[in-house]
């Protein structure tokens, strides 16, 4: 994606919706599964259960304020506190999650590098990375599973204008992996730096950090394979959107784990990244990823083409190969992406149609249902299923 279109999208919209069918109503009880859905044309999350056997959609009449601009949405570890980035605001608003899949807003929000573009949290819960483009730095916040407070760490400031996050672990403890599209300081301009999160969240650049990636990087997802029997992995995918020859392509790299033919001791020790093959062609300007529960499928949104692409993970060496069919449509412009924990089901956020694609995924295959998409709340972009 063109850095013109990223600065336009960073003023349009957030969120996500269902599934199959959305039925409207009110929920008494926790339901099985919930979306939770960012507007940025509302500034609110809104909430929806989900019918885990039927797919369908239930609106939750209530609806949590956000700070300007809202623009992703996780959850920590527990699964029941959400945080969500506010760009416009440069801040993250929390909230604790209701017996009714509702949001109780915390108090204050919580001040983040300017111009924030992306966050992350790693596996245990223990903390939180927000990079932000204006100065580029990456800001670390300690966190508690079941708080919606956050503590800060460090700021750290980068050479690169950060463009989107990731956590990951290597042989000698936590990574950290940042895309991006502007350097500050040489002429290598489209890259992933890697860095390792010491025991107090401290981050130290990895010993041959930056590496090259294809032209303008818009997302990056570390993935961790553990094969039933077998060996497996961390693999890192770096979406690049650009229009250039190396534009429109997942570029993969496996991190050195274990000493063997291709990584030495020294390679295992500094978190080595090695290039797995050639960036595997995807359609238009590729941006969010997400896997499935088991991290066996990889799914990746394209902006510019209106599609998602899926991929089966090769677990022992991280290569991606085209599920059958390789591509399923979405509403105009998706931008969010998110996989319910059974891995049965998929959505999509399309900003450009103010609508959200709901899939079906085959867990054996990952093969895509034909989408149903309904209408969304202004202008989805971000979105997260429970």
């Amino acid at each position: 994606m063109s850095k013109t279109i990223r600065g336009f999208l960073a003023f349009l919209a957030v969120a996500g919706l269902g599934l199959l069918l959305l039925n409207c109503g009110s929920s008494t009880s926790r339901p099985a599964g919930v979306l939770y859905v960012l507007s940025q044309g509302d500034s609110t999350v809104g909430s929806y259960a989900i019918n885990l056997d039927n797919g369908k959609l239930s609106e939750i009449n209530t609806t949590a304020p956000t700070d300007s601009v809202p623009w992703s949405i996780l959850l920590d570890a527990s699964g029941g506190v959400a945080f969500v980035l506010n760009q416009g605001s440069s801040s993250i608003t929390s909230y604790t999650l209701k017996a009714d899949g509702g949001l109780t807003k915390a108090s204050d929000d919580i001040p983040v590098p300017d111009f924030p573009v992306a966050m992350a949290r790693n596996a245990g819960g223990t903390f939180l990375f927000v990079v932000g483009q204006n100065p580029p730095a990456v800001g670390v916040f300690a966190m508690q599973s079941g708080s919606t407070s956050l503590t800060p760490v460090e700021t750290v400031s980068l050479t690169h204008r950060p463009t989107a996050v990731s956590t990951g672990t290597g042989a000698g403890g936590e990574l950290l992996f940042i895309t991006g599209d502007q350097d500050l300081v040489s002429n290598n301009d489209n890259t992933v730096s890697e860095f390792s999160v010491d025991g107090t969240g401290h981050l130290t650049e990895m010993t041959g950090s930056p590496y090259t990636v294809g032209s303008d990087p818009g997302g990056v997802l570390a993935v961790r394979t553990v094969p039933s029997g077998g060996v497996g992995g961390q693999f890192v995918y770096v979406a690049n959107s650009g229009n250039a020859s190396d534009g429109n392509s997942i570029s993969v790299f496996s991190v050195c784990t274990v000493t063997n033919a291709s990584c030495s001791d020294q390679d295992v020790a500094n978190a080595r990244l090695l290039a797995v093959g050639t960036p595997v062609s995807v359609g238009l300007a590729p941006m969010a990823m997400t896997v499935d529960p088991t991290n066996t499928f990889l799914f990746v949104v394209n902006h510019g083409s209106s599609s998602v692409s899926g991929f089966r993970i090769n677990a022992a060496t991280g290569a991606l190969s085209p599920l059958t069919p390789a591509t399923a449509s979405t509403g105009a412009g998706p931008m969010g992406i998110s996989m319910h924990s059974s891995g049965k089901f998929l959505f999509v956020a399309n900003n450009g149609a103010s609508n959200v694609s709901g899939f079906t995924v085959d867990t054996t295959s990952g093969k895509m249902s034909t989408a149903i998409n309904v209408t969304s709340a202004a202008q989805p972009s971000g979105l997260v299923a429970k």
